[in-house]
């Protein structure tokens, strides 16, 4: 058998424990797998006291990521720091300078510096690998890397937030408002303390970033991707898509277009009959669109031992000495992404306004979506059925929800039509506007 491939691993958080921990349980199947022994001889985290579960009574410590990159017992390098820069791409840098893999599942750094970093591994022939960094456990980017060179991509989009999907599943089985649905999110381990970057769609983007240059074979442009988070979220929201047929999801979005490549991540109305609908709780889902078919791929997109499986799928192929461009061709032949802006989307929208309960000013505003060539599917003006609803929207009970269905329209003559609302004064607040998905 060939010799071991010596893994050093920078990060020991709950997805780097993981690691370790599976790589000593699974060591004779890896080995198997892979053709030869995989081995981790060096780590490196903040802190050396902390109980992290496993021995690492004979494994090398490196106070430095940089000098873990440099260790001359450590052929491939294995980065679990996390964000864009610092230590993270210094360590990442550095071990492909050296003419060693890396193995990462950092998305913040490659939606960043994807680009730079694939062609350096180019340079050095080298493998970067990076299942973990997109939906955890579920294999998208050898799916879109490998899996699909016959066909063109003209879609791909889905669930790429578990804290999200939790709380918007939450909200929807148990009515609890966002507030609520956050804190348990919270309490469970599936938020952050400071949860901005999973609610504010910022996580979701940057994962979004990386599939959309995979599966269209352009450069990375994570600044094109239109953002909405889902703090705008309420159980009233809910209620009515139900009604309507339809379920409330937070979708990271990527089409070919007429005008371009468009990207977008913000909250979706999706048909319950679609694959997307059905996923619930902190599960990731992607559905890939093309000229050959269209596939559903469903699965854990947290969590330490998900994440773990899908690093250590990439350390068995870089023991068997797989080697493929990081992003499925060389970085020399991707394309630079024409944008398309979010003005230019087109589709159907639901739109609640909370207006003042006077005659009239439904029809005003029926005017005003006419004026911009809007057509209304429909128009449902009522109180929510229950207190609970009414006072998520309106606590003082001096507005009353107005909702309109549009058909196909653009984003552009939405937002018009909206200013000319507010200029009216008829309703309260900020309107509500959730794009509905059809091609799901």
């Amino acid at each position: 058998m060939a010799s071991a491939l010596r893994v050093g691993v920078a990060g020991l958080g709950t997805v780097g424990a993981s690691v370790l921990r599976i790589i000593g349980e699974r060591r004779d199947a890896l080995s198997a797998a892979s053709g030869r022994p995989i081995q981790v001889t060096a780590v490196c985290a903040r802190d050396r006291t902390k109980d992290r579960g496993i021995d690492l009574s004979n494994i090398r410590w490196h106070d430095s990521p940089a000098d873990l990159a440099a260790d001359g017992n450590v052929d491939l390098v294995v980065e679990l720091i996390g964000g864009a820069d610092g230590k993270a791409r210094e360590t990442v840098e550095a071990a492909l300078k050296a003419g060693k893999p890396v193995v990462t599942a950092n998305k913040a750094l490659l939606a960043a510096h994807g680009l730079a970093l694939a062609a350096l591994a180019e340079e050095k022939n080298v493998a970067l690998a990076f299942e973990a960094a997109v939906a955890g456990g579920i294999p998208i980017i050898k799916t879109l890397r490998e899996a699909l060179p016959g066909s063109r991509l003209d879609r791909v989009s889905g669930i790429l937030n578990g804290t999200c999907n939790y709380i918007l599943t939450q909200m929807e089985e148990e009515g609890l408002p966002f507030a609520a649905a956050l804190s348990e999110a919270q309490r469970l381990g599936y938020a952050e303390a400071d949860p901005t970057f999973d609610i504010g769609g910022f996580d979701a983007a940057h994962k979004l970033a990386i599939l959309t240059s995979l599966a269209f074979g352009v450069q990375i442009d994570a600044d094109a991707i239109y953002i909405e988070g889902i703090e705008s979220i309420s159980p009233l929201d809910l209620a009515i898509a139900e009604e309507l047929g339809y379920r409330i999801k937070l979708l990271g979005v990527a089409t070919r277009t007429e005008q371009g490549v468009e990207q977008r991540v913000h909250l979706a109305m999706v048909p319950k009959s679609a694959p997307l609908a059905q996923v619930m709780g902190v599960t990731n889902a992607v559905t890939i669109s093309g000229s050959a078919s269209e596939i559903t791929l469903v699965g854990p997109g947290a969590g330490g031992d998900a994440t773990a499986s899908a690093v250590i799928a990439d350390i068995v192929d870089v023991a068997r000495g797989a080697s493929r461009a990081p992003f499925g061709v060389p970085v020399s032949r991707l394309e630079k992404m024409k944008r398309a802006p979010i003005q230019t989307h087109e589709g159907g929208y639901y739109i609640r306004l909370d207006v003042v309960d006077e005659p009239g000013t439904a029809a005003s505003i029926a005017t005003r979506m006419a004026e911009q060539q809007i057509s209304l599917d429909s128009i449902l003006q009522r109180k929510p059925r229950d207190k609970k609803s009414i006072e998520a929207v309106d606590p003082e009970h001096k507005t009353v929800p107005l909702v309109l269905i549009t058909h196909a329209t653009t984003e552009a003559a939405v937002r018009k039509a909206l200013d000319a609302v507010l200029a009216d004064r008829h309703i309260d607040g900020t309107p509500q506007v959730i794009r509905i998905e059809k091609d799901q």
